[in-house]
């Protein structure tokens, strides 16, 4: 394989894995690339060599230690799913961006929008949906250990994305593939529900 075609494809492995690790917290796959950059292990784009800066680093950080803290907030982390969903599409999607190679935006785009904001949008709703289960069944005192999955879900992932891109690429697959697994089940469970009424009626 041309060296050139091999560093694009683990660049772009390792956006994806970040973006898939937006979807468990918006800024720790962030602060991640951010500290990459720095350190060399990544090279952001033209344009984007600004993320290994030191002001972002420590902005990266701020933001990160606060998501973190707030998701720990009783009630407080129902509402914050409400504002990091289409945060953790944008983050996503400019995580992979960022990293993609190459002059023509279309492609670029492309690939950032529906790889990355697919893979951290995907992720991102079904950690909604698990922590309204939660919610929901264990009155909110359940919800603490779903946050805790997640801090380590997205640290664990952004970190291999950074250090071994591929192995990143494959896990967020998939996780990705599960998380669509888990979606269809819920979403029979509602048909499901739905329908018995339908049913009974019928049948009087």
């Amino acid at each position: 394989m041309d060296a050139g075609i091999g560093q694009t494809l683990v660049a772009i492995a390792a956006g994806i894995g970040l973006s898939a690790a937006c979807g468990f917290r918006v800024f720790v796959p962030l602060l991640a690339l951010s500290i990459g950059a720095h350190l060399g292990y990544v090279h952001p784009g033209k344009g984007w060599e600004w993320v290994g800066s030191v002001p972002a680093m420590v902005a990266l950080s701020a933001a990160t230690v606060t998501e973190i803290a707030a998701y720990y907030v009783p009630w407080l982390d129902h509402a914050l799913d409400t504002v990091t969903t289409p945060m953790a599409l944008v983050a996503g999607t400019l995580a992979t961006a960022s990293l993609v190679p190459g002059e023509h935006p279309l492609l670029k785009w492309s690939l950032a929008i529906i790889a990355g904001g697919g893979a951290a949008g995907t992720v991102q709703l079904t950690t909604v949906a698990a922590r309204a289960i939660s919610g929901g069944t264990t009155g909110g005192l359940g919800n603490p250990v779903v946050s805790t999955i997640e801090n380590v879900g997205s640290t664990v992932l952004a970190v291999l994305a950074i250090v071994i891109p591929i192995l990143a690429f494959a896990i967020a697959a998939v996780i990705v593939y599960l998380c669509f697994r888990f979606a269809r089940k819920i979403i029979r469970k509602l048909r499901g529900k739905r329908e018995a009424p339908a049913a009974e009626e019928a049948a009087t």
